[in-house]
């Protein structure tokens, strides 16, 4: 089992750099971190864990730009978007973006993606919350080919490009993981058909197993399975484990540097008495 850091990374918190240097010393092996571009004062969409919505969300920073100050202080932890809400990014400038993360980390980049819960959110960047599902795949599918051929083009109902040259192309062949979130039957679709992994929320292990039994059947092979947000519970470690998670990224919560530095050092130590 491999463990991971998963966090919103704000600008009133620990620094990137600091983050970044203190979760690879500490031996995790990836840091995970979370976008919003900006959060509607509009309340329609609930707070999927109930209540308030934390300021973290909104204040959180922008997760290419993070990711990328982590690769130039860091050499082996991956770098992951936990999830980057491809429904509001222009395919042509992520893949851009995601594939310049890869270069500059030397081809450590995990592109994990989603559809997003925020319907105000996505519609203020122009997004059909009807068509969302559709326009995902299709932007995955897009960013794939810039990433892979030369020249490359895609032509679908919602992108749409002739012949280009895009350069850089990503360090790691055929491209970087693209790993999956949400939790519906759509979602499972989605990942066995693009042949991605799973980016799961700590959700109860029962639902968790449903899912990864249909991920089995649909796709006929193993999935690989991560998680972002996963408490420091060693019993729930444990039961994720067993259903053939390789990889669990805890949530650090968006705390100042010296907190920050007390909690790494505390799961460390709880790793460490987990793996005995």
């Amino acid at each position: 089992m491999r463990f991971g850091i998963s966090t919103f990374v704000n600008d009133d918190t620990i620094d990137t750099v600091s983050l970044a240097r203190a979760i690879e010393e500490r031996g995790f092996t990836s840091l995970a971190v979370a976008e919003h571009t900006h959060i509607p004062a509009s309340r329609e969409s609930p707070y999927p864990m109930g209540g308030e919505l934390p300021s973290i969300y909104y204040r959180t920073l922008d997760p290419f730009v993070t990711l990328a100050a982590a690769a130039a202080v860091t050499s082996t932890i991956e770098l992951v978007t936990g999830i980057a809400l491809l429904i509001q990014r222009d395919p042509i400038i992520t893949a851009k973006e995601t594939a310049s993360v890869d270069v500059i980390s030397h081809g450590r980049f995990v592109f994990g993606v989603g559809a997003g819960w925020n319907i105000e959110e996505l519609r203020h960047h122009g997004t059909d919350p009807k068509t969302r599902g559709a326009l995902l795949d299709e932007r995955i599918e897009a960013i794939k080919e810039l990433w892979t051929e030369e020249p490359a083009e895609y032509h679908g109902k919602y992108v749409d490009f002739g012949p280009s040259y895009l350069r850089p192309k990503p360090v790691r062949k055929p491209h970087p993981p693209i790993l999956i979130g949400g939790d519906s039957d759509a979602t499972v679709k989605r990942i066995i058909r693009h042949e991605a992994g799973w980016i799961a929320n700590p959700l109860p292990v029962e639902r968790l197993k449903r899912r990864v039994d249909q991920l089995r059947a649909g796709a006929g092979h193993e999935v690989p399975l991560s998680t972002f947000g996963t408490p420091a519970k060693p019993e729930y470690w444990h039961a994720v484990a067993e259903l053939g998670f390789s990889e669990l990224r805890l949530l650090l919560p968006t705390k100042s540097l010296d907190d920050s530095l007390r909690l790494l050092d505390d799961y460390a130590e709880q790793v460490a008495s987990y793996r005995g």
